[in-house]
């Protein structure tokens, strides 16, 4: 049986526009009749990956780049220095063995040729340990004169997958056989109500402007809107495991995902907005038949000026308990969290139960951790 960790959240978030289209607008959708805003899961997998550093070794963690050879051949010079002038040959060398497209750019009038880096013709997602391995492939293959193997080679980019390469996967068009399939999902986030963006008018002084000119150095306009938001993500345990190749590592993973996912926040206009908030209910759930997403508990937007989480949190408890009704019962563990109105006890005591124990951000992680540890095989 299939172990999986369902994660959700709701949260309020201020005037502000942390993901925006192409026209600079707040993200939004069409959902139950009506709009709503909208934060794309890229968005939050984006933020869930960067909070990982405060909660996990660099080592354990891998590198979204264009620029792979430049890393490899910083780690052939590290390891041996008298290589220097070549790491850079044998860093593309060795990326090529992999399958890997490398290129660098045509020169150009007025650019300096040593300017030019080679690069991937796409991001590609490693982990440190595969930098390290692939660099001690290189030098191996220099030291005995020998092209670099491709099987080995290959082999390096497909083995020691670091935590967030196992989490999200990394997809090689034109490399099949270097893709890694994801062990998460991330939903796209939506508010539980309908929305209107506004927008804010400004406007800004030049410090240095003649006294009697009385007008304004530019002017603009932002768009923002202010929402509760649904948040799920799911985790494949048993899938993680056997990408990171322990139940163990595994277990860390999940525990780190719990808590990066939960107080992320993507970054978008965070300096005009200042809008960074924690969600006022999260809700762990360890399911053993598949993941369950929540959403359709906001079909019918939340209505009124007031008390939205409170009347958020009561809908997400009402409509989890009748689907446990009607298919497989309540999830096989759980806890949750809750602040402000999903905190006001007697509300929607029964839904509470149905979600387990009441714990802390640190209960929750644990718990998922530790559903891990007990129900993954291998």
């Amino acid at each position: 049986m299939t172990t999986y960790i369902d994660i959700h959240a709701l949260q309020t978030v201020p005037p502000s526009n942390i993901n925006r289209d192409d026209t600079g607008a707040p993200k939004s959708a069409q959902f139950g009749g009506v709009r709503r805003a909208r934060v794309s899961s890229q968005a939050w997998k984006r933020a869930t990956r960067a909070e990982f550093n405060s909660h996990l070794d660099q080592s354990e963690l891998g590198e979204r780049t264009m620029f792979v050879a430049e890393r490899i051949a910083e780690a052939i010079t590290r390891k041996d220095g008298n290589l220097s002038d070549k790491a850079e040959d044998m860093a593309v060398e060795v990326l090529k063995a992999t399958g890997l497209k490398v290129e660098k750019p045509k020169p150009k009038d007025g650019v300096d040729e040593a300017e030019l880096r080679w690069k991937t013709q796409y991001l590609v997602f490693v982990s440190r340990a595969q930098i390290e391995k692939l660099a001690d492939l290189a030098i191996a293959a220099a030291e005995e004169g020998k092209a670099v193997p491709k099987k080995e080679a290959k082999a390096a980019l497909n083995d020691d997958h670091s935590i967030d390469v196992a989490l999200f996967g990394r997809m090689i068009a034109d490399a099949a056989d270097l893709n890694v399939d994801a062990c998460c999902q991330v939903s796209h986030a939506i508010s539980v109500h309908a929305v209107s963006n506004e927008f804010d008018y400004f406007t800004a002084v030049d410090d240095n402007a003649a006294e009697d000119n009385l007008g304004a150095g530019m002017i603009g306009t932002v768009e923002f809107n202010s929402s509760t938001l649904y948040r799920y993500a799911n985790v494949n345990a048993d899938e993680l495991a056997a990408s990171l190749g322990s139940v163990e590592a595994a277990a860390r993973a999940v525990e780190a995902f719990v808590k990066a996912f939960v107080v992320s926040m993507p970054t978008g206009k965070q300096n005009t907005f200042a809008n960074r908030t924690l969600p006022d209910l999260v809700v762990v759930r360890v399911r053993g038949d598949q993941p369950v997403n929540l959403a359709e508990a906001f079909e019918n937007a939340i209505e009124g000026t007031d008390g939205r989480t409170k009347k958020a949190a009561i809908a997400l408890g009402r409509y989890s308990e009748q689907l446990d009704g009607a298919y497989t019962g309540p999830a096989e563990a759980g806890g949750y969290l809750a602040t402000g109105g999903a905190a006001e006890l007697g509300v929607w005591t029964a839904q509470q139960e149905a979600f387990g124990e009441r714990v802390n951000l640190d209960g929750l992680a644990q718990l998922a951790a530790q559903a891990v540890q007990d129900r993954v095989t291998m």
